[in-house]
């Protein structure tokens, strides 16, 4: 009897701050890969963590924030490397700047574009800022580890549980503050990741997103929501990734809105529920074990046909 020949599935590894990236990692499940999720923040130990991917025998490795890598570390590695840019910079269409996009170019500067067979944007619109420094390659939203979907539930009676994740800034405590002392708004300010991140998701029902500043970007707390079954609230966002204001989410521009959208809510629980619906199916979009197996595959087709100019041994 003759047996097919089985390939061993390829190893991925994921490189970045846990609390902000295993969320939108690979994780188990039903896709051809194996996959772990390394630690790794800036200014951390560059030697150690090559030497766990040396033992890991990563084929491909996804470094969430490129930057944070100093320069020459993945020179040696067999693997490929991709880098994800996640963070907003400023975009050349923009006359006014702002200090914190300013200082965040800054620190993509620092990047080694040697490092890394290829880039990914999580923003086209930053693609000519970064190429600066690094060659954009394709640009697409953080995904969304599989362990995040869930089915959407029916309205809640009584007051809406709305969820808010991400550090406080003045702009976003202008937008927000109103809400949180007249309805149930719940602010993660920093530390929710992983485990602690599901139970919130599961305890909630309605998601608000707001911008770190007012300047145009896509969080990918959006798409973390929309996964979960949240009734999304959120500030415009470009791009739109897919997404339809008024279809998929709820899109809000003051404070006076968002405390009236959850006046609203408390009143007519069913209001918005088919947009709930419509952004839960638009999250299958970007589910992980969909996306990353294209990505990967796209990227090793590209690396065959024309190269790459990392520095690796």
């Amino acid at each position: 009897m003759r047996h097919a020949f089985v390939r061993p599935p390829a190893r991925l590894a994921f490189v970045g701050q846990t609390t902000f990236f295993e969320v939108c990692a690979l994780g188990p499940g039903s896709h051809p890969f194996e996959t772990r999720f390394f630690e790794f923040r800036k200014d951390g130990d560059s030697a150690g963590l090559v030497a766990r991917l040396r033992d890991y025998d990563a084929d491909v490795v996804i470094v969430f924030r490129p930057e944070i890598i100093p320069a020459g570390a993945l020179y040696g590695l067999r693997a490929r490397t991709l880098g994800f840019l996640t963070e907003p910079l400023p975009r050349a269409a923009e006359r006014a700047g702002h200090e914190d996009l300013d200082r965040r170019l800054w620190e993509l500067r620092q990047a080694d574009a040697a490092n890394f067979d290829r880039i990914v944007a999580f923003d086209p619109h930053i693609a000519s800022s970064a190429q600066q420094v690094l060659p954009v390659w394709r640009s697409l939203p953080l995904p969304v580890a599989d362990r995040f979907f869930q089915p959407v539930g029916p309205p809640a009676s009584g007051a809406p549980r709305a969820l808010f994740v991400g550090r406080s800034t003045p702009h976003r405590e202008a937008l927000l503050t109103p809400a949180k002392h007249h309805h149930d708004v719940l602010h993660v300010a920093f530390g929710a990741g992983g485990e602690h991140l599901a139970e919130l998701m599961a305890g909630h029902d309605v998601g608000i997103n707001l911008h770190n500043n007012p300047y145009p970007t896509f969080e990918n707390r959006v798409c973390l929501h929309l996964a979960a079954g949240h009734l999304v609230l959120s500030e415009p966002l470009s791009p739109l990734h897919g997404l339809e204001p008024g279809i998929d989410f709820l899109e809000v521009q003051t404070a006076g809105q968002i405390e009236q959208a959850l006046a609203s809510l408390r009143r007519f629980p069913g209001l918005w529920h088919r947009l709930r619906v419509r952004g839960r199916r638009k999250a299958e979009s970007y589910r992980a074990s969909r996306v990353y197996p294209r990505l990967v595959s796209d990227l090793l087709a590209d690396l065959r046909v024309f190269g790459s100019e990392r520095a690796a041994a």
